[in-house]
């Protein structure tokens, strides 16, 4: 079976038999292309947060963050991290700003 996810196919060798396990393929599929629809954005928006921190501009920064903060808390809400990855992820984050923000005083 062959499944189209935007430009990428996915190819699975193991043709399931009966009909509830055609459905969770199908369900799996979905599932794994919304997940990585939502880590992708998330992993975007700390890489926006690591950009603004190299152009030191504190307001950007702030507002970066902040919005860093809510998408890693919403994957971490709907188990596509774990809590403490995002626990640990925001964390880390908010050291390097203090960090930056002590350097630059």
């Amino acid at each position: 079976m062959i499944q189209v996810l935007g430009s990428r196919r996915e190819y699975f060798n193991n043709m399931p038999n009966s009909n509830s396990a055609k459905k969770r393929l199908r369900q799996n599929v979905k599932r794994r292309a919304h997940n990585r629809t939502i880590k992708s954005a998330m992993r975007n928006q700390i890489r926006k947060v690591s950009e603004a921190m190299e152009a030191s501009d504190k307001e950007k920064i702030d507002a970066e963050f902040r919005l860093a903060g809510k998408k890693i808390d919403q994957a971490a809400s709907k188990n596509i991290i774990h809590k403490n990855t995002a626990a640990r992820m925001k964390s880390r984050m908010a050291r390097r700003i203090n960090q930056l923000s002590t350097q630059n005083s």
